[in-house]
C-alpha cells in the first residue's frame, strides 16, 4: 500500500459560489466533519501515513480544521501555492516535498468508499505512470474516453457523441501517479493533467495513462446544490443530524428542516428554512421564509445576476448557483 497521499485543495471553488467566498471547499462540514477530515480518515484507514495538502484559496479555513493530522493518525504537510498550479502543477510541486516515487492523488471535493488498496494493486499490475479510478459516465458531466484495453484516449464534453470503439467513464478524482509522470514540468508553473499533461504522456506511450473501472459509490461537492445533497445523503447514511455549527441560535418558533448551518448562525422568530445552506455569521430575520437557497453575509461588493441582496445577506437559489 502507498503510504503517502496528496489532497488537491488549492482551487478557487468558482462553481461553489457564493459559499466559496467564506470557506475553501475542503473545509465545508458534512454531517459533523469537514470534507478534508473525512478524506484523511479514509486514507488513514487504508494505510496512508503521510498526507500532503496543497493550499491557495482561504487556506486558514483548511488548516484550522485539519492541523497536523495527529488526531487522525497521519502527518500532514502543506504545499503552499502563491498561484493555483492546477491538477498537474500541484502534484509536481508536492513531489518535491517527499521522497516517495508515487502518490495517491485525491481531489479535495470527493467523498467515496473506493477500495484504495485495490486501486494501488491495479496500478502496480499495469505498470502505468498514472491509473485513474472511474465509474460509469454520468449525464451532464464530461467523460473520459477509454480504449478497449483501459487506456485513456481523451475527454468528451457533456453531451458529445462518444466515438465508435470508445467507452465513456466518469473520473472519480482519485488516482495513483508516479513521480516520473510530472518530472518534465517546470516548477511553479500552472499545468493541467487532462487538458495538457496526460495527452502528451499518452502520445509518447499509449499505455502510460490507464483508467480503472470500478463500482465504488461517491459524492462530490462541485456546486452548492451538490454540497447540500451530499450532506443530506451522508447524514442519512450515518444516522446523524445535519450540521448546526458552534454558536447556532434558533428561536423556538423557527422551523429549520433539511438545512446545513455553519458557525454562528441565528434564525429568528417564526422564520422557516427548508433545504438551505446558511454560511458563517448569517442571521435570518424574524418571519423570513427561505427555501433551497445558499445564504452568505453580504459585504457590499458586486452581486452575480442570480443573487438577491436582503439587508446584509446575499441569497442565491441553489438551482441557479449550480449552473
Amino acid at each position: 500500500m502507498i503510504d503517502t497521499a496528496l489532497i488537491l485543495a488549492a482551487g478557487l471553488g468558482t462553481r461553489l459560489a457564493p459559499l466559496s467566498a467564506v470557506r475553501a471547499k475542503a473545509a465545508l462540514p458534512v454531517a459533523g466533519a469537514a470534507i478534508i477530515r473525512r478524506q484523511v480518515a479514509w486514507l488513514a484507514a487504508a494505510g496512508v501515513r503521510h498526507v500532503i495538502v496543497n493550499l491557495h484559496h482561504l487556506p486558514a479555513t483548511v488548516t484550522s480544521v485539519l492541523g497536523h493530522g495527529d488526531d487522525l493518525g497521519v502527518t500532514v504537510r502543506y504545499s503552499w501555492e502563491s498561484l493555483v498550479l492546477g491538477s498537474a502543477g500541484g502534484p509536481r510541486q508536492a513531489f518535491d516535498l517527499v521522497d516517495a516515487e508515487r502518490l495517491l492523488i485525491v481531489n479535495g471535493d470527493t467523498l467515496t468508499d473506493l477500495n484504495l488498496k485495490a486501486l494501488v494493486a491495479e496500478h502496480a499490475r499495469r505498470t502505468a505512470l498514472v491509473t485513474m479510478a472511474a465509474t460509469p459516465a454520468r449525464a451532464g458531466y464530461n467523460a473520459l474516453l477509454v480504449t478497449d484495453d483501459d487506456g485513456l484516449a481523451g475527454v468528451a464534453k457533456a453531451g458529445d457523441v462518444i466515438p465508435t470503439g470508445r467507452r465513456a467513464m466518469h473520473f472519480m478524482g482519485i488516482q495513483v501517479a508516479e513521480r516520473r509522470a510530472f518530472a518534465d514540468l517546470t516548477p511553479a508553473v500552472p499545468a493541467e493533467t487532462l487538458k495538457w499533461l496526460y495527452p502528451r504522456l499518452v502520445a509518447a506511450d499509449p499505455a502510460s495513462v490507464q483508467v480503472w473501472p470500478c463500482a465504488a459509490s461517491f459524492y462530490d461537492v462541485g456546486t452548492p446544490a451538490e454540497y447540500l445533497r451530499t450532506a443530506q445523503a451522508v447524514a442519512a447514511r450515518d444516522g446523524v443530524a445535519l450540521d448546526q455549527g458552534p454558536g447556532a441560535r434558533l428561536h423556538p418558533t423557527a422551523a429549520v428542516t433539511g438545512s446545513v448551518l455553519w458557525r454562528d448562525v441565528t434564525v429568528g422568530a417564526n422564520a422557516t428554512v427548508r433545504d438551505c445552506i446558511l454560511a458563517d455569521g448569517v442571521t435570518v430575520p424574524d418571519g423570513t421564509h427561505l427555501s433551497r437557497v445558499a445564504v452568505v453575509r453580504h459585504d457590499g461588493g458586486s452581486v452575480a445576476s442570480t443573487g438577491e441582496v436582503r439587508g446584509n445577506l446575499l441569497i442565491v437559489p441553489l438551482d441557479a448557483a449550480a449552473k
